[in-house]
C-alpha cells in the first residue's frame, strides 16, 4: 500500500526504541539528576518520617562530638563502641558548627556517596552503570536509614575499595583497611579480599600496617585499651529486638507470655528483648557467629583449591560472610542491611546478570527493611503482630540472602560453561595497561596504571575460566 513506507519511516522500531532507553539510562546527566533526587528523597524523608531517623545523629554523633571539643573524647579519654576510626565522621559535621550538624552530615554522606557513583559510572561501562542504577534503587528502597547512621560512612568506601583492588590493590585494601576501623562489618569484605587473592599475604601486610599506624596514633593521644573496648562493649549485650535470633522471643512478646518483653537499655541506646532462653541464646550467638564465619571461609578456601577465579568467588564469599555476619549477630539494626550493598554492586560489575538474583533478594530485603523501620517501627518496639510479620519476613530474607550466597559459593569449585565474568580495564581514576598495539597516540602509561599484582589482568581469561570472557552485556 501508498502509506506503509510514510508510515514505518515515522514509526519507532522496539529496536528503537529499545536503544534509545539504553542511551537514556547511560546518559551522565539522567545518572546523577536520579543521584541527587534519591539523596534529596531520602534527605526528606529523614527530617519527616515517624521513628526519627536522624536520632542516633542528633541524640548521639553529635554529643559525642561536642564532649570531643571540650576534652573528653570517647575512645580515648573513655571505653566506646565504635572503631576509633569512626570519631573522625562523627567530627567532621561539627566543623560547620553545633546548629548546622545535621545538615553537615547529609552533606558529607552525600558527598562521600558521589564519590562512589563518579567511580561506577565514569567511562559508562555497561555493567557498572548497571550497578550503578541498581544501587540507586536500592537506596531508595531501604529508605532513610541509608543516610542516617555512621554504616553510610562506611558502605561508599568499601565499594569503591573492591572497585579499585583489581586496579589498585593497596590504595584498596588501606581504602577497606579504613573503613572497618569506622564500622566493624568491613573486615568480612576484608577477609574475602585475603581468601580470593593470590597476594594474599601482601594484602595482610598493608592491612596489618595500616591498623598499626591508627592504634599508634590512638595511643599517642592516650586511649591506652581504650582503643580495643569497641570489642568487648559488643560481647555482653542482650538480644536485640531487630536481630533474626530474637523473632521467637518477640512473638512471645507480642502473645505475653511470661517472661518475654521489650526494654530499653540505656548504656548501648538500643531496645532490646528477653525471655526464658534469651540469655542462653545471647551467650551462644558470638561463638556461633564465628564457627559460621570459619565455615563460610573454608567453603571458600575450597573453591580457591579448585581453580575458582576471582570474579566469580569475591563476590559471592563477600556476599556470604556479610550476610553471616548479620543473621548470626544478635544486633540487627536496620542499617546493617546498607552493608549488602557493596557485595552486591561488586558482584553485579564483575559477574554481571550471574548476579542477578542476590541484587533481587537484597533489594527485596531492604523495602522489607524500610516498611519495618521506620514506618512500623512502634509496632515493632509494642511487639504488635503487624510490625512482627514484616521483621519476620524481613529475617527470613536475610537468610535466603545467606542460603543463596553459600550455595553459589559451594558451586564456585566446578567448572561453569556458561562464565561470563569480566575485570573492568578502568575504574576512575584509575585504568589497567594497554595490550600490545593498543593506545597509540595515548602517550605512555606508568607502571603504577598496571594491574594489582594479586588479581588476573582484565584484558586476558579470567584464570580458572573455562573459556574467553565476554565483554559485552
Amino acid at each position: 500500500m501508498a502509506f506503509e513506507p510514510a508510515l514505518r519511516a515515522g514509526s519507532a522500531t522496539p529496536e528503537a526504541d529499545a536503544s534509545g532507553l539504553r542511551r537514556l539510562f547511560a546518559s551522565p546527566l539522567a545518572l546523577w539528576i536520579a543521584f541527587l533526587l534519591v539523596h534529596l528523597i531520602l534527605g526528606f524523608l529523614a527530617f519527616h518520617s515517624v521513628g526519627e531517623p536522624l536520632g542516633d545523629v542528633y541524640l548521639v554523633y553529635k554529643p559525642w562530638a561536642q564532649l570531643a571539643q571540650a576534652g573528653s573524647v570517647v575512645g580515648i579519654q573513655s571505653d566506646w563502641v565504635y572503631p576509633i576510626g569512626a570519631l573522625v565522621p562523627i567530627m567532621l559535621p561539627l566543623l560547620l558548627g553545633a546548629s548546622n550538624y545535621i545538615g553537615s552530615w547529609l552533606t558529607m554522606v552525600l558527598l562521600l556517596d558521589a564519590g562512589a557513583f563518579a567511580v561506577l559510572t565514569i567511562g559508562r561501562r555497561p555493567r557498572q552503570l548497571v550497578a550503578a542504577w541498581w544501587w540507586l534503587a536500592f537506596l531508595l528502597l531501604l529508605g532513610p536509614i541509608a543516610v542516617g547512621r555512621l554504616d553510610s560512612v562506611s558502605v561508599p568506601l568499601v565499594i569503591v575499595g573492591l572497585l579499585w583492588l583489581t586496579l589498585r590493590e593497596r590504595v584498596a585494601v588501606v581504602m577497606l583497611t579504613a573503613a572497618t576501623w569506622i564500622k566493624v562489618w568491613p573486615a568480612a569484605v576484608l577477609a574475602a579480599v585475603v581468601v580470593a587473592a593470590r597476594t594474599r599475604w601482601q594484602i595482610l601486610v598493608v592491612a596489618g600496617t595500616t591498623s598499626l599506624i591508627l592504634v599508634i596514633l590512638a595511643l599517642t593521644f592516650g586511649s591506652g585499651w581504650h582503643v580495643l573496648s569497641f570489642i568487648t562493649m559488643q560481647t555482653g549485650r542482650s538480644l536485640q529486638i531487630e536481630a533474626p535470633i530474637s523473632t521467637p522471643w518477640m512473638w512471645e512478646a507480642a502473645f505475653n507470655r511470661p517472661h518475654a518483653f521489650v526494654y530499653y537499655d540505656p548504656q548501648l541506646l538500643t531496645f532490646q528483648v528477653t525471655g526464658d532462653g534469651s540469655a542462653v541464646a545471647s551467650s551462644l550467638m558470638n561463638p556461633l557467629l564465628g564457627i559460621a564465619s570459619v565455615v563460610v571461609l573454608l567453603i571458600g578456601i575450597r573453591a580457591v583449591r579448585a581453580g575458582a577465579p576471582m570474579t566469580r568467588l569475591l563476590p559471592t564469599l563477600s556476599l556470604a560472610l556479610v550476610a553471616t555476619l548479620i543473621v548470626f549477630n544478635k544486633v540487627g539494626s536496620p542499617q546493617y542491611i546498607t552493608w549488602l550493598a557493596a557485595p552486591v554492586v561488586s558482584g553485579l560489575v564483575y559477574r554481571g546478570r550471574a548476579f542477578r538474583t542476590p541484587a533481587i533478594l537484597v533489594t527485596c530485603t531492604a523495602a522489607l527493611t524500610q516498611v519495618m523501620y521506620p514506618n512500623l517501627y512502634d509496632f515493632v518496639l509494642n511487639a504488635q503482630p503487624a510490625g512482627l510479620a514484616v521483621l519476620t519476613a524481613r529475617n527470613i530474607m536475610l537468610l535466603v540472602v545467606l542460603g543463596w550466597s553459600v550455595w553459589s559459593l559451594w558451586r564456585a569449585a566446578h567448572p561453569m560453561a556458561d562464565n561470563t565474568d569480566e575485570l573492568p580495564i578502568r575504574v576512575w581514576p584509575f585504568r589497567a595497561l594497554p595490550t600490545e598495539g593498543e593506545g597509540a597516540g595515548m602517550g605512555t602509561v606508568d607502571d603504577d596504571d598496571a594491574v594489582g599484582d594479586g588479581f588476573p589482568d582484565p584484558r586476558h581469561p579470567v584464570a580458572g575460566a573455562p573459556g574467553p570472557l565476554e565483554t559485552k552485556e
